[in-house]
């Protein structure tokens, strides 16, 4: 008998939905009809591929008035902000279907005199998406979409406190008509990911997740010889420089800090600032950060949501508590926010100064509405502080000399490199990231790469 799995709502605490977990006929059917449909598949025309994709894309945005509101009790984002993950959804998927005949077209070498020479892109079989809850529509698009334009077939394990949305792709793909077998949308435990990524049936997994689920990834897959795409944790730094634009600086680390509730891969964790403007700037990330309105999801007004979970919740404010005993001052009071709940997923947003590297919430992954502040001397400093994590996805820095910025990204470890922006994913630059924060790259032309094969043909012609 499969196991039940009940989605428990961070609004109330209470059951959302429940489901049960793919039996082993329902994942051998799928693997069966996906490796079969997608033998058809990737002989269609690129442009047919294309016209299926861009009606799963229409049919997924004619969902939004029950999207939103399903968001909001998954995973507690705000009803308010809730049709912007579908306009990034949509942005994302449309860009890779634009760019899709480019980035696989064949790369022809200087011709050679009686002889043809080419290399093609094939796709790779079957690819295993694995996605998470926090940004559930935009993570999972990120490899659903391009996979499909690439010829491959697609399989979706989604989170199952977002177990929803992989409902959603399943329907929009159906209204979209695409050949039945190609994409299944499959209820898994960790037992049953883990045993098809081992079976060898499906060529490429690309993975969104923690650290520790990574590793069981890679074990899973050690000595099948696939690929393997894995968008691990984070711990984004931002670099306030001296000659910074200070509202902007502070209105958008503010956001990049708390949106979302700090549940972001790419969330501003530590931001470091010239101690000329450190001050000023701390006054005012701390002003802007108490208009927040904390409380239920559904609610209009409700700028900051609960996390996903009370015990996600306990873990930051175990982070707050260790910093403070370590030396640390807490500047926001959560009296302040009458949501603020202890015990519950309801959690105010945080700022600590007087923080250090010695302390976990300066060096491990918090995924949750705080933020620590240090003053740095300069540029040196900056650099040597951003670098020092096991992370590596994404860094900003805060300045109005374009030079410097460029200067100063090459000596950053990370996988992205902002300037006067975070949070944010352009899908025509490559997604990656270093060290722990994963490896494998989505979006941009070289997330095609990643996603099919090169072939290359050498055809002497004249004998």
């Amino acid at each position: 008998m499969t196991a039940k799995v009940q989605l428990i709502s961070p609004v109330d605490g209470r059951v959302y939905v429940e489901r049960q977990c793919a039996d082993a006929a329902q994942i051998e059917q799928a693997l069966v009809a996906a490796a079969t449909a997608q033998e058809h598949w990737k002989r269609r025309p690129l442009n047919e591929r294309a016209v299926l994709c861009n009606a799963a894309v229409d049919a997924m945005l004619s969902m939004q008035d029950q999207i939103v509101p399903e968001l909001a009790w998954q995973m507690g984002r705000p009803v308010r902000f809730g049709a912007g993950e579908l306009r990034g959804f949509a942005e994302r998927a449309r860009y890779m279907i634009a760019i899709a005949a480019d980035a696989l077209a064949a790369v022809e070498p200087e011709p050679i005199s009686g002889f043809r020479r080419t290399i093609k892109r094939e796709p790779l079989g079957t690819v295993l998406v694995v996605a998470p809850w926090n940004y559930p529509y935009l993570t999972a698009v990120n490899t659903i979409i391009p996979a499909l334009m690439a010829g491959n077939s697609v399989i979706l394990k989604h989170a199952t406190q977002t177990l929803l949305v992989g409902e959603r792709f399943a329907e929009a793909l159906r209204r979209a008509h695409l050949p039945t077998g190609l994409f299944h949308n499959l209820l898994l435990d960790h037992r049953q990911t883990a045993a098809i990524i081992a079976s060898g049936r499906v060529q490429q997994v690309n993975f969104t997740g923690s650290v520790q689920a990574g590793v069981a990834m890679e074990a899973a897959a050690m000595g099948r010889f696939i690929g393997m795409g894995l968008e691990l944790g984070g711990k984004d730094p931002a670099y306030v420089r001296a000659d910074a634009n200070l509202e902007h600086a502070v209105e958008n680390l503010v956001d990049g800090s708390f949106f979302n509730s700090g549940q972001s891969c790419c969330a501003i964790e530590r931001i470091y600032v010239d101690h000329s403007l450190y001050p000023a700037f701390v006054e005012r990330f701390v002003a802007l950060t108490g208009q927040y309105v904390l409380g239920n999801p559904l609610d209009e007004a409700t700028t900051l949501g609960p996390l996903v979970s009370p015990s996600a919740a306990e873990f930051v404010r175990g982070q707050i508590a260790q910093a403070l005993a370590q030396g640390a001052r807490a500047l926001i009071d959560p009296a302040a926010f009458a949501a603020d709940v202890p015990g519950s997923a309801y959690m105010a947003p945080q700022v600590l100064v007087d923080v250090t590297h010695q302390m976990s919430v300066m060096r491990e992954e918090s995924f949750g509405p705080v933020v620590g502040i240090m003053p740095v001397a300069g540029d040196e400093q900056a650099i040597a502080l951003m670098n020092d994590s096991q992370f590596g996805l994404s860094a900003s820095l805060w300045t109005q000399d374009l030079a410097a910025a460029e200067r100063l990204g090459d000596e950053l470890a990370t996988g992205t490199v902002f300037m006067n922006r975070c949070d944010y994913l352009d899908p025509a630059l490559a997604w990656t990231g270093v060290k722990h924060s994963g490896r494998g790259i989505t979006l941009s032309r070289l997330g095609y790469e990643h996603l099919t094969r090169a072939k290359s043909f050498h055809l002497r012609h004249e004998v």
